[in-house]
């Protein structure tokens, strides 16, 4: 059906006014932070970061970025989607790149399904591997992040934060070791869902495959988590590795909601109460975040090398 030109611009400007408010309050959370608790401590704490850790924690975040590629090539070739690492790569780092300019929630997620899409001529294959990718991350974050908060809660943490990350842990392995029966039902379902089911079927239908997805997502949380133990060694804090893999998977979960850009502002405030629990200043707590959105924005940098320099696939499914 033809879209009149009235309404052609209608969803890009829908998804600029989304980014906009998401970005702005990111900003403004962050802004109130600065003001509630003293700006100026908290960059005289930001000033201490040595450069070197810094970096390190950028390279680690990097290397984090490459083991997603290789957990996206295993979903994919699950569908029978198959081609070389560097290829997966490319694609995860072109999609790395794209979020960090193009508004909306899934920019980087939809660069992916296009190019792994129209390389192989397989539009439906990619976007479910896509899926699956964002899926298997997000399982692998709560399910380490409700492991962390049963086995690793030797702080003052209180269980208004605990239970709700236990649950959440629960709700996810209940959800995994439900997928086949709800993969039967998916034609029973309105048409939305229907349709949404319908994209992950295949995955739903054999749920140990994901496995080893699941896996690495578990590894790769964990390397986020050592990244900002690093950080905060830069400080010159001094905290466990223990307490950082059990503080940063949990406000992941409060980070990865679609509200900020990036978590930014969700991030700072959860690391505001977690760490803060456990004895760390709320200047060091805060900083420790905005250093973290920094190693990850300058991290995403990076992948302008892989958007300027990958040829971006034709439909018919060659590279231009």
């Amino acid at each position: 059906m033809s879209q009149s030109p009235s309404t052609e611009p209608a969803a890009p400007a829908r998804r600029y006014r989304a980014f906009a408010i998401r970005a702005g309050l990111g900003v403004a959370v962050v802004a109130v932070l600065l003001w509630r608790y003293d700006a100026r401590p908290i960059f005289r704490v930001l000033g201490r970061e040595r450069p070197a850790y810094f970096a390190a924690v950028v390279l680690l975040y990097v290397a984090g970025q490459a083991m997603c590629a290789y957990r996206w090539q295993l979903l994919a070739a699950l569908l029978k989607v198959r081609g070389r690492y560097r290829e997966f790569l490319a694609y995860t780092f072109v999609g790395m790149f794209t979020n960090l300019f193009v508004p909306g929630l899934i920019g980087g997620d939809a660069a992916r399904s296009v190019y792994l899409g129209r390389r192989h001529d397989r539009m439906g294959e990619a976007i479910a591997s896509v899926v699956a990718d964002r899926g298997a991350g997000l399982i692998g974050l709560f399910w380490l992040a409700a492991f962390a908060a049963i086995f690793l809660n030797f702080t003052s943490i209180p269980s208004s934060v605990i239970a709700p990350t236990i649950a959440v842990g629960a709700i996810a392995l209940a959800g995994f070791l439900a997928a086949p029966l709800l993969a039967r039902l998916i034609h029973l379902m309105p048409r939305p869902i229907r349709r949404a089911g319908g994209i992950v079927a295949p995955y739903l239908h054999h749920p140990a495959a994901l496995i080893p997805a699941i896996g690495l997502s578990v590894v790769l949380q964990i390397t986020l988590a050592i990244g900002q133990y690093v950080l905060a060694a830069g400080l010159g804090l001094t905290a466990p590795l223990a307490l950082f893999i059990l503080c940063v998977p949990i406000a992941n979960v409060f980070a990865s909601l679609p509200l900020t850009l990036n978590g930014l502002g969700i991030r700072e405030t959860a690391y505001l109460v977690l760490f803060g629990m456990a004895g760390m200043r709320k200047e060091d707590a805060i900083a420790l975040g905005l250093l973290w959105f920094a190693a990850t924005m300058v991290g995403g940098l990076t992948g302008g090398i892989a958007f300027v320099t990958t040829p971006a696939p034709t439909a018919a499914g060659k590279d231009k």
